[in-house]
């Protein structure tokens, strides 16, 4: 059998990864979404996109990970989700369906948002992390007092 180093030297294996490369040339996002002028490229890329985040929301699931990856993963995510929303309001701007109207809300189970942090979330183990955690506890209720009047009867 043949080296890892000799299969990779094939003609077939070369021809391969330059087809690939011009491949992924013609076909990558642009950073802005209003540089897409065409909706059935809008669409690829929001498709693109959501097919990223399904692949790190699985990934993220993983808590042996370690906290420096899962934080990644977790902004990675959570600027998908920003940039997925930007695609989806030029597609209604070039005349494509409405996504935000018919997709159905966030449930807790795909991801936690802080109080007071509007947007960011939280999903999989990186709602264990430590200080992500204590951002989630309640305060506990304060233990009710009694009056004086309680207390003399």
């Amino acid at each position: 059998m043949a080296r890892s180093a000799e299969k990779a030297m094939t003609a077939l294996a070369r021809w391969r990864a330059v087809y690939v490369d011009r491949v992924q040339e013609t076909k990558k996002r642009p950073y802005i979404a209003s540089e897409c002028t065409g909706l059935k490229d809008s669409l690829y890329y929001r498709r693109q996109i959501v097919h990223e985040i399904s692949r790190k929301i699985a990934q993220i699931q993983n808590p042996s990970l370690g906290e420096y990856k899962l934080r990644d993963l977790n902004d990675d995510i959570n600027k998908l989700i920003r940039e997925k929303s930007h695609w989806e309001d030029h597609i209604k701007n070039l005349g494509g369906p409405d996504f935000k109207a018919e997709a159905p809300k966030m449930l807790e189970k795909e991801g936690k948002e802080v109080p007071g942090n509007r947007g960011y979330r939280y999903y999989g183990a990186a709602r264990d992390l430590p200080g992500v955690r204590e951002l989630f506890e309640e305060d506990p209720q304060p233990v009710a007092r009694k009056s004086r009047g309680e207390l003399m009867k």
